[in-house]
């Protein structure tokens, strides 16, 4: 596809998020939309927020455990960008008429010392690169309605990205048990999920080498200080106005977000 059709399909998105109306899945519209073309639709949407004001303050793996890829039936990973105002304190009121169809998950989110610039870059290289790791949440919503997504649409749709939730905890990489750390996630106080680290991808870590080439090979870097979201441990659960969801995660503490 062209350029033309890239920016109408950024449009299409775009519109979503100021009519509040999702649209429909944009491979029934557009049924020879590739993962490149995805990729660059989502550069364009990008591009057009840093050109308002929007500041790029870390990126995103999701898909990553066969809990969310069942769940969204997918069978690879997908990546997204984090902007400045997808950014809530924990505990503080998070109004929920801000999103379409919010999700919420637990993740392990790394914080980065140095830059990663792949591809080529391996384990032992990304663990260097981690300064500490926080408890987190992120807050998955998608413009494609019913959440009836493939690939193509939530790469196009920066990765059904929403929001993030980070714990106030920070814990040395190697004081982070990555593989084998169990997470419980709890909506208004009643277990709603459970999981592992070793969900992602076999470990947190190698979602962030993955994220690293995969960007890499695009030109783009991950910079110092910037957030990673490797990926949910368990399956995503819906929210709304009222409720309050917390993840406590083994040896890493735990974050909560109240919708409101």
């Amino acid at each position: 596809m062209d350029g033309a059709v890239h920016q109408e399909v950024a449009d299409l998105l775009q519109a979503a998020y100021q009519t509040r109306e999702p649209v429909d899945p944009l491979t029934g519209r557009y049924p020879d939309l590739t993962v490149p073309d995805a990729i660059q639709i989502q550069l364009v949407q990008i591009r057009r927020r840093i050109a308002a004001g929007a500041q790029v303050k870390g990126h995103k793996v999701g898909l990553t455990s066969a809990a969310m890829q069942r769940q969204m039936g997918v069978s690879q990973p997908d990546f997204g960008h984090l902007l400045d105002d997808m950014f809530w304190l924990e505990h503080q009121p998070i109004p929920a008429a801000r999103f379409l169809q919010p999700r919420a998950e637990p993740e392990m989110a790394f914080v980065l010392s140095r830059p990663l610039r792949g591809p080529g870059v391996t384990a032992a290289e990304a663990a260097a690169a981690v300064d500490f790791v926080l408890p987190a949440l992120e807050l998955i919503d998608s413009r494609i309605r019913d959440w009836r997504i493939g690939l193509v649409d939530t790469i196009a749709d920066n990765a059904s990205s929403g929001g993030v939730v980070l714990g106030s905890s920070p814990v040395p990489l190697a004081a982070a048990d990555l593989r084998l750390g169990g997470c419980n996630l709890y909506r208004n106080a009643v277990l709603a999920g459970t999981g592992a680290g070793g969900a992602v991808l076999g470990s947190p870590l190698s979602s962030l080498v993955w994220l690293a080439n995969t960007l890499g090979a695009q030109g783009t870097a991950l910079e110092a200080g910037q957030v990673v979201l490797p990926g949910s441990i368990t399956a995503s659960i819906p929210v709304q106005a009222g409720d309050t969801v917390t993840a406590v995660f083994a040896g890493l503490g735990s974050v909560t977000a109240r919708f409101t």
